[in-house]
């Protein structure tokens, strides 16, 4: 009984003296009478079950078998047999003829006489149901109050900062424009995304911040422009996040406005005129006057219009658009607006996080010859590899609640840290074997004098030994879309195709195009081009003014948009979703579907709204993929996903046995997966073999939209 005490103790730590001792009392008077745990289980199970909140009812199986495995062994069970088997028939009319002579032999077969020791105790019994009533009553109680409303989570960090820079930040001697942000911890609610962690940014250098979703990127340029982590004061920070509002000011006049130096000077300026044009002869005035122009002057206040209309036109603004008061544009249209604010007013340290989400491939081969001459500091957060490649002087990669800095851009960033890698693994096995041979020696002459000083000698050598550790490699990324059968062509034919939303809003004019199973095709153009129509009209969205568009009768479209992430359900978990999408079918099978786009184990049972943005992306293809399409239409499926998964993408489109058309402005996966290229652009639609030579023509447009 005192083993049966223990494991009560154990299992229910929390368990009452008196409930103690009632369940107790009825395994050792029962202790002969129980022949499974299943008779234990009726006899203390709902008792176990009131006072475990966090066991399910198979755990107190579990815990009824091992109790009577402790009252009564299994050998020992094997052993007794059952309680009474019968050698040969009972004739029962014989027996009630002799039944005063018979009363033992009847006892022995029909009457399970007890002892009075094996009563309950009735006191104990009344108490423990005393207690368990209180108990139920509490949790009652519990349930009916309101709801405590759940803690929102918030990013904080805490830096140690030395005490020269405060110095001189307190004198305000401190002058240099390089940043160095030492020793800082930033965390999300309960989780370190970052701990004791360095940033150093020079001057003048761009730094591209690289690392895989939800570990914290965006959270570090949030607490540098919140000032959360300490930078000098002198220096300007500009973090583009959030559009511009809309109201009636002019786009160009938006941006011009954001220049603070300039629209004081102008505005003191009309108001000194305004002055001395009503006749005011103050020489006071006329001075300001004169030193306001040369301020003026030295700003180049005068090239400010024509330099913000650059920025603008490189962004995709037309002359027109320029014009036009800022609550006309979309929500894409006014972070562009926004984007180019923070370039027009040139901060000493701008922050860009995913800048090429919101353009076509026009604006940003615009973007990324711009910031090549960017004079002062950036810090750009960017999945696009061209990008990476184009733009920064340097990486910082973020992993492992640390910060590493790399000289070059990605590709370069790629071979250092790959051939460090190497270089730490070579070093981490050659001390292993190194550790492994002296340790050989260390036990074979441990126990012999001769050689006692040499074992002590080589102890101490290994607990001197720096401790290396191995190289954690991140998991792969792995996307696989389902097998397909095939299609006798033609496939997908577009002939003579017409579109129009209206008489004045004409989109394409005598489109002729086709597409086979084996097909890899980008559509490409500046925004409002037609892209996307286009795609519309392929899935049968839209109906084509004229022409016709003749597909195959087993063709199956899965469609993929940057929408369909936005319009999940949140509030069930991935296992759900593809549940109520597809009905009827295995719990391993969505599993298995969502598996094989790397949402598996408790990840898939989680909400939607708890994942990031790139899960969300992989269960909104798991999802595309359940109704088993040949024919992918993709539309930018790469704005929420890192470089990795941009990765897996490509190698899942080219292992994939179906076609593919997509939208997207990504190069590099463009490069990875197109065999050709339909280019969207006054109307029409062409096809370009690839995409150097799309490149070649963007390049063109340019050139000539800067003369």
């Amino acid at each position: 009984m005192f083993q049966c005490s223990d494991l009560i103790t154990t299992e229910f730590p929390q368990i009452d003296d008196d409930l103690k001792q009632y369940i107790e009392g009825v395994l050792e008077n029962g202790a002969d009478d129980f022949q499974d745990s299943e008779e234990i289980y009726e006899a203390i199970g709902e008792v176990l079950q009131e006072i475990s909140i966090d066991k399910s009812d198979i755990e107190i199986r579990n815990i009824c078998k091992q109790l009577l495995n402790l009252l009564k062994p299994e050998k020992d069970r094997e052993k007794n047999g059952p309680h009474k088997i019968l050698n040969a028939p009972v004739h029962l009319g014989s027996m009630a003829a002799n039944l005063e002579s018979n009363v033992d032999d009847i006892k022995s077969i029909w009457v399970m006489q007890r002892d009075d020791s094996l009563k309950v105790d009735s006191k104990k019994l009344e108490k423990a149901q005393q207690k368990l009533q209180q108990k139920q009553e509490k949790r009652q109680n519990e349930t009916v109050k309101t709801p405590i409303a759940p803690k929102l989570e918030t990013a904080t960090a805490s830096q140690i900062t030395s005490k020269k820079e405060t110095k001189l930040e307190a004198k305000g001697t401190n002058k240099t424009k390089d940043i160095r942000i030492e020793n800082f911890d930033i965390a999300y609610g309960d989780r370190v995304l970052l701990q004791g962690a360095d940033i150093l940014l020079a001057f003048g250098r761009r730094y591209g911040l690289i690392g895989r979703n939800g570990l914290g990127k965006t959270t570090l340029l949030r607490m540098i422009s919140g000032g959360q982590l300490h930078i000098p004061s002198h220096i300007s920070i500009l973090y583009v996040e959030q559009e511009v509002a809309g109201d009636n000011t002019p786009a160009l006049e938006s941006v011009l406005e954001c220049d603070n130096v300039r629209e004081s000077l102008l505005k003191r300026e009309k108001e000194i005129s305004a002055t001395i044009n009503a006749g005011s002869n103050d020489p006071h005035l006329s001075n300001e006057l004169s030193e306001i122009y040369v301020q003026l002057q030295n700003i180049e206040a005068d090239k400010a219009p024509s330099r913000a209309s650059v920025i603008l036109s490189g962004l995709g603004f037309t002359p027109t658009m320029q014009s036009q008061p800022t609550k006309n544009f979309s929500g894409g249209w006014r972070m562009r607006l926004a984007l180019a604010r923070a370039l027009f007013s040139r901060p000493d340290l701008l922050l860009l996080d995913e800048p090429t989400n919101m353009l076509d491939i026009k604006a940003i081969i615009w973007l990324e010859n711009y910031l090549q001459n960017w004079p002062n500091t950036l810090l750009v957060v960017s999945h696009d590899r061209n990008f990476l490649d184009t733009v920064p002087t340097d990486i910082l990669y973020l992993h492992s609640q640390r910060i590493e800095a790399y000289r070059g851009n990605y590709e370069q960033f790629m071979k250092t840290k790959t051939e460090k890698h190497k270089n730490q693994q070579r070093e981490y096995e050659a001390q292993q074997q190194h550790r492994e041979h002296v340790q050989q020696f260390i036990d074979r002459f441990r126990y012999n004098a001769n050689r006692a000083a040499s074992v002590q000698s080589k102890i101490k050598m290994l607990e001197k030994l720096p401790e290396l550790k191995p190289i954690d490699k991140e998991v792969d990324v792995v996307l696989k879309f389902p097998e397909t059968e095939p299609l006798s062509p033609p496939i997908l034919q577009i002939n003579d195709v017409s579109f129009a939303y209206s008489p004045e809003k004409v989109i394409f004019r005598s489109v002729n195009l086709g597409a086979t199973l084996e097909s890899r095709i980008c559509i490409v153009g500046d925004n409002g081009a037609g892209k996307t129509t286009l795609l519309k009209l392929i899935m049968g969205i839209l109906t084509p003014t004229s022409g016709i568009i003749n597909m195959h009768r087993n063709l199956k479209f899965g469609y993929f948009s940057q929408h369909h992430v936005d319009q999940l359900d949140m509030n069930v978990n991935s296992v759900e979703l593809l549940q109520s999408a597809y009905p009827g079918k295995p719990i391993e099978e969505y599993r298995r579907q969502l598996g094989s786009f790397g949402v598996s184990g408790d990840l898939a049972l989680q909400t939607v709204a708890s994942l990031s943005g790139g899960q969300k992306s992989r269960v909104a293809f798991a999802r595309m993929c359940m109704g088993n399409p040949n024919f992918l239409v993709l539309d930018e499926p790469t704005n929420h996903l890192d470089i990795e998964t941009i990765e897996a993408l490509g190698k899942a489109i080219n292992k994939y046995t179906g076609g593919v058309i997509l939208v997207s402005h990504d190069e590099r996966l463009i490069r990875m997966v197109c065999k050709e290229l339909w280019f969207c652009s006054s109307g029409n639609v062409q096809s370009i073999d690839n995409f150097d030579e799309y490149r070649k023509i963007v390049e063109r447009e340019l050139e000539a939209q800067t003369k």
